[in-house]
């Protein structure tokens, strides 16, 4: 697909008087007078990461990614309402809703322009809740019996307002602090160097264990209502698998031409949205003529979308948030170890959300300046977080990653109005909590499918090394079974870790519960110490897709810098050294670093431009092509 969509041409997706899918974009061209053979629609997009669907499509987009994470989103500040002592202030908790909401908006935009630049968004991490919690039990930090009795609590109260207010304001300074060695660690390009002793290995344990370990608390929220969470599942695997390539007519307003029908594939790029939205409305039915639970007792009651009514009937219809809302910060030892052990856990899941995300978005893999530039930005945006007091810090979302392979639809440009939704989110209170309403087993469903493209991901990255070998098959299933025993364990034997010191105890609770990190970790040291050769190990593959990733016109375009950044401006010795930024050549779209200077001349004289007239159209197809096959 072309990189820009005119405003008179429609997506490939949207087509009048012929049935045409995005899946078979240049697929039934002719290449040398031959036609093409179309391959498996599994491995192609319908809008690629550069490619720019209409204004409309992007807002639905956008929304769909909104409601995807959104479980992740609202479920955050809920758990820690209880240790923030907030369990009878429902009020204040939709403000740290909205204002996580905000916060994600303005991180994942920055992504998006500035850092890693693909398209992933940004949210509420769960790396950060344990060493919250952690810091939270601790003798100073109890709540008040007073705070836990609904009668007792005046949330108006000062009394009150500073009991709550003093645990966040603590949680900020932590999360603030932590979040410089992130920023740190992305500035100095310590990832990009790690990244050179990273392979398959090490990315596919890493990568599966971030949706696998999930599978209790997705369980829990299916097996609340399994008929909603079924219904749910369903019709999401009815309308991604089975009705993909089914298009439906719709009308289209086209100005002069006014309307006109075309057939549109609305089940291929929209299944989360209709499957979440069915089975919300089901639940409001459901709701309205009581034929749901109507018991906060009854494990069923939180399938009614009534369950969470008071944020929706107490939250203003506009507010702002804005850094020290709840006063200046307040910084302790032990917060910031606790803290720094999350963001560490957070690091290592994003590197494999970057790799997973450039895949499925059709991208190449993303380069060590990416990384670097990504890991930076996603310490700027916990920087803000603290100073905003979401009680928490930011990371890419994985869900959302999962929802790419879904719906097919990588655009960078959709994930930039999933920004702007959770800006809107934000400010207008009402809006934000009326999808707070939505039902928890809705969203387990979703997840369910979700998690499941997410570990399958991570697996498939095996593809590049020799799984005949003993070595392989011996590395990738114990860093799987470890990173599932090892947590298990040590979350039903906390004692066992204790070592007499506090923040040390705090590191290892995080560390070790963190299933990606324990994998992870074990991925890397196995395959870096127990011999093997190049081949075997998959790291001349690898490699080879590293080079490609560095120097490929496709890479210059999704992971240069915007607004012609290091190309036609800032082109300054110093800012090239910089480990975040592109190296020399990388932008150069006249002369690629492997083509010769001689044939890049000679390329730009009239007389040879007339002679690779058709070469050229051929690789400008060709590089529109969806790159999955490159991705790791």
């Amino acid at each position: 697909m072309n990189s820009a969509i005119p405003s008179r041409e429609l997506p490939s997706c949207l087509r009048d008087e012929e049935v045409l899918s995005p899946d078979t974009d240049g697929q039934d061209r002719k290449k040398d007078g031959k036609p093409g053979s179309p391959s498996g629609n599994s491995s192609h997009l319908a809008y690629g990461i550069l490619d720019v669907p209409p204004w409309y499509l992007c807002i639905f987009f956008g929304i769909q990614h909104f409601l995807t994470a959104l479980g992740g989103l609202v479920a955050v500040p809920l758990i820690l309402a209880k240790d923030l002592c907030l369990q009878h202030d429902p009020l204040t908790q939709s403000y740290l809703i909205s204002t996580i909401f905000f916060v994600s908006g303005i991180c994942t935009l920055l992504q998006v322009f500035l850092g890693v630049r693909l398209p992933i968004l940004q949210g509420g991490t769960f790396a950060f809740v344990a060493p919250s919690l952690a810091m939270l039990s601790l003798p100073a930090w109890k709540c008040p019996e007073w705070t836990l009795n609904a009668s007792q609590v005046d949330p108006s109260s000062p009394e009150f307002t500073e009991e709550w207010q003093k645990r966040i304001r603590e949680l900020q300074g932590a999360i603030m602090v932590a979040s410089c060695v992130q920023i740190l660690v992305g500035f100095s390009g310590l990832i990009g160097f790690v990244m050179r002793f990273i392979g398959p290995l090490t990315i596919a344990p890493t990568i599966s264990l971030v949706a696998l370990p999930l599978f209790e608390s997705t369980g829990e929220d299916v097996g609340i209502h399994w008929g909603i969470s079924s219904l749910t599942i369903f019709l999401i695997v009815l309308f991604s698998q089975y009705l993909k390539n089914v298009a439906v007519p719709v009308p289209v307003y086209e100005g002069w031409k006014k309307y006109r029908t075309a057939k549109f594939y609305v089940f291929q790029v929209f299944p989360v949205l209709l499957a979440l939205c069915l089975s919300w409305l089901l639940c409001f039915v459901l709701t309205i003529t009581d034929v749901l639970p109507s018991a906060p007792t009854d494990p069923g009651y939180l399938a009614r979308t009534d369950s969470r009514g008071s944020v929706l009937s107490q939250a203003p219809w506009f507010r702002i948030p804005y850094p020290g809302q709840w006063g200046l910060p307040t910084v302790s030892l032990a917060g910031v170890f606790g803290i720094i052990a999350g963001v560490i856990s957070s690091m290592v899941e994003s590197v494999g959300d970057y790799y997973a995300c450039a895949r499925l978005a059709g991208a190449p893999p993303p380069p060590k300046h990416a990384i670097n530039r990504g890991i930076c930005i996603e310490g700027l945006g916990c920087l803000l977080a603290g100073a905003w007091g979401t009680g928490n810090g930011t990371t890419s979302y994985s869900e959302n990653i999962g929802a790419l392979g879904i719906t097919r639809v990588g655009s960078r440009r959709v994930i930039v109005a999933a920004g702007c939704v959770l800006l809107v989110m934000g400010v207008f209170g009402k809006i934000g909590a009326a999808f707070v309403t939505i039902p928890t087993p809705v969203i387990g469903g979703t997840f369910l499918v979700m998690f499941g493209v997410i570990s399958a991901m991570g697996i498939s990255n095996l593809q590049y090394v020799d799984m005949n070998s003993s070595r392989n098959i011996f590395i990738f299933g114990f860093s799987i079974y470890c990173g599932l025993v090892i947590p298990s364990w040590v979350n039903r034997n906390p004692e066992k870790l204790q070592t007499g010191i506090l923040q040390l105890d705090q590191v290892l609770q995080v560390l070790l519960t963190t299933s990606m990190f324990v994998g992870g970790f074990l991925g890397f040291l196995l395959d870096n110490t127990i011999p093997g050769s190049q081949e075997e190990r998959g790291l001349l593959a690898w490699s080879q897709i590293y080079k490609e990733s560095e120097t490929t016109l496709q890479a210059s375009k999704v992971y240069g810098l915007p607004w012609g950044a290091g190309t036609r401006f800032c082109t300054c010795s110093c800012a090239r050294v910089l480990p975040f930024w592109p190296k020399p050549g990388q932008e150069d779209a006249g002369h690629r670093p492997n083509e010769p200077l001689l044939l890049s001349i000679l390329s730009r004289a009239p007389e040879y431009q007339d002679q690779m007239a058709a070469g050229s159209a051929n690789q400008t197809t060709q590089d529109h092509q969806p790159r999955s096959h490159l991705a790791p």
